[in-house]
């Protein structure tokens, strides 16, 4: 009865679940660290604790069966220290081992091998000491140079979210043409030159975004949207009111007293030998009754004065 809903359609395959992409401020993350995302987190890995077999299908030795060939990846865990070092694509197993012919079984960790040592970036000009394994070396040496190892293996391969990070400061630093190098001219010619073709597969807002957990590219989001949308505090707001109201207001009266001005100069020669009179007599009439009633008010107010007899 799919068809009897409105969204029986969509209901066929079940419910979409939502992801981390789909809500909250994941939904407002770019394009382009969505891709990196899938490379990262959903796509394949190499092999690296197992040997796959070509093929469909594989016949047994012994009885003769044909079988499908199944290459089941195993599955791995990355302990927080895995991502302080570059571990080259390795991790912790859990499994079972039997230790003794006639005894059961006991859980058992396989850890690789750690080792620290030096590596040198030829982009960044730097020297690093690094946790590494055996199988990192091998890779740096495969692709000769420790940049060419990082930007050569996809982030499926690398795990590691320090290696990210040095892989997008590299992209980073040949995007801005190697300020590091801006001594060593030579130099910097012939690494731009061995590194620049590593920048046709990305663009700048992808390197931008890329090699950041998912927590990190949720901190930059946050941020970039508060820079955007800055609170203003409301002094700030109510000042320029204020000031605005007090712009318009002068505006106002300059306005009217230019209409005065204009309208009643021919009025005021006439009338101002009349109000030169009137004020001269006004003087002396405040002049002489305020003699009079200081003394009055004076009076009035000490209380040591003489009372007046009435």
């Amino acid at each position: 009865m799919a068809h009897a809903t409105k969204q029986g359609a969509q209901l066929l395959n079940g419910f979409k679940r939502l992801s981390r992409f789909d809500k909250g401020l994941g939904a407002q993350l770019p394009e382009a660290y969505k891709k990196f995302w899938r490379e990262w987190k959903m796509t394949q890995p190499a092999a690296v604790h197992y040997i796959p077999k070509d093929g469909v299908w594989e016949r047994d030795e012994v009885t003769g069966e044909i079988k499908p060939i199944q290459n089941v990846p195993i599955p791995l865990i990355d302990p927080p220290e895995s991502h302080q070092g570059i571990w080259g694509g390795e991790a912790v197993i859990k499994g079972f081992q039997k230790r003794q012919r006639l005894s059961r079984r006991v859980p058992h960790f396989w850890v690789p091998v750690l080792k620290r040592s030096v590596v040198h970036s030829q982009v960044l000009n730097e020297y690093m000491s690094v946790v590494v394994t055996d199988r990192t070396i091998e890779k740096i040496h495969e692709c000769h140079g420790f940049d060419h190892y990082l930007l050569k293996t996809p982030a499926c391969d690398l795990r590691s979210a320090l290696a990210l990070t040095l892989k997008r400061k590299i992209l980073i630093e040949l995007l801005n043409n190697c300020p590091s190098l801006a001594s060593q001219p030579s130099e910097r010619e012939r690494v731009l030159k061995e590194y620049k073709c590593y920048l046709e597969a990305y663009t700048p807002e992808e390197i931008e975004w890329y090699g950041y957990t998912y927590d990190e590219a949720i901190k930059k989001i946050a941020t970039q949207i508060r820079e955007q949308n800055k609170p203003v505090p409301h002094k700030l707001e109510f000042r320029r009111k204020l000031i605005e109201h007090l712009q318009q207001a002068t505006m106002k009266t300059e306005t009217a007293e230019s209409d005065e001005t204009s309208g009643g100069k021919v009025a005021t020669k006439s009338a101002s030998d009349g109000d030169a009179d009137i004020e001269a007599l006004t003087k002396l009439e405040s002049s002489t009754s305020s003699s009079s009633s200081s003394s009055n008010w004076l009076s009035k107010i000490n209380p040591f004065g003489k009372k007046q007899e009435t």
